[in-house]
């Protein structure tokens, strides 16, 4: 069985975490199924919206601690480059998580722990359920964050509530969440999803090469310049308006109607 399930209805994708008996703990099988499944989506010209779900109680529990503990039977410089490949895997999914060009939703409830909370960061919106918890984890079990944790974390939370969660790797429930800025909403655990699906329509609805231009701008921007940005700006405006979806959205909005961005998965 494979340990992330993916499915795709229409323009939206999802891939579902499905380890459930594990709370959906990454171990190495999640890991190449997560990266192998990203990619996927991300080449697939039908796909305008990804939805990252769990099956079960929980998000995910962060990393496999039994496959942790299998790794001291180990001397530590053996244990170090295999961590460091397992880690470079882990990370080649939030590279495309990012760097797609489509919208990446996370629905997240229960546990949402380690790894489960640099997955969730690399999503563009969140939509938590009222019964989520959070907690970075890793300062508990002496290691360091992965997963672009310590790039995501600062730039949503800011520097000084980054460092409290995870340095002290407290746990803290979703309002908090929602007041820092690490989630868009949080809804009833029954109503998760009947919101993400709304939410992956509307944007699935959407003027695809538009948001995929928006989404790069903003990802782009905390480490641009205020020139570089207008610049980039200036470029996606200017192919957004020779884009045959602005034609439709002007006409649309004359004649008061909703647009149609159907254009067979061009992204132009």
């Amino acid at each position: 069985m494979s340990t992330v399930i993916h499915e795709v209805n229409g323009h939206i994708a999802t891939l579902t975490l499905n380890r459930p008996e594990s709370l959906n703990a990454l171990n190495l099988a999640m890991i190449d199924d997560l990266r192998q499944m990203t990619a996927r989506v991300a080449f697939d010209p039908q796909v305008r919206v990804l939805v990252v779900r769990a099956a079960g109680d929980h998000f995910m529990a962060g990393g496999d601690l039994n496959w942790f503990r299998e790794q001291l039977a180990q001397p530590p410089q053996e244990r170090q480059p295999r961590f460091e490949e397992m880690i470079s895997a882990v990370h080649a999914t939030i590279l495309t998580l990012k760097g797609m060009d489509k919208p990446v939703i996370a629905a997240v409830q229960g546990a949402v722990a380690g790894f489960g909370m640099s997955l969730m960061m690399a999503a563009d919106l969140v939509v938590a359920a009222d019964n989520a918890y959070f907690t970075l984890a890793y300062s508990n079990i002496a290691l360091s964050p992965d997963g672009g944790a310590t790039w995501s974390l600062p730039r949503q939370v800011g520097l000084k509530q980054a460092m409290e969660i995870a340095l002290l790797g407290d746990r803290f429930a979703a309002p908090r969440a929602l007041d820092l800025g690490l989630v868009n909403r949080v809804v009833p655990l029954a109503q998760l999803a009947v919101e993400t699906q709304a939410l992956a329509e509307r944007l699935a609805g959407g003027a695809a090469a538009a948001l995929a231009r928006t989404k790069a701008l903003l990802n782009q921007s905390l480490g641009s310049s205020l020139e570089t940005q207008l610049q980039a700006e200036q470029r996606a405006f200017a192919a957004c308006g020779a884009h045959r979806d602005f034609s439709e959205g002007l006409a649309a909005f004359f004649e008061r109607r909703r647009p149609d961005y159907d254009h067979d998965g061009d992204r132009g």
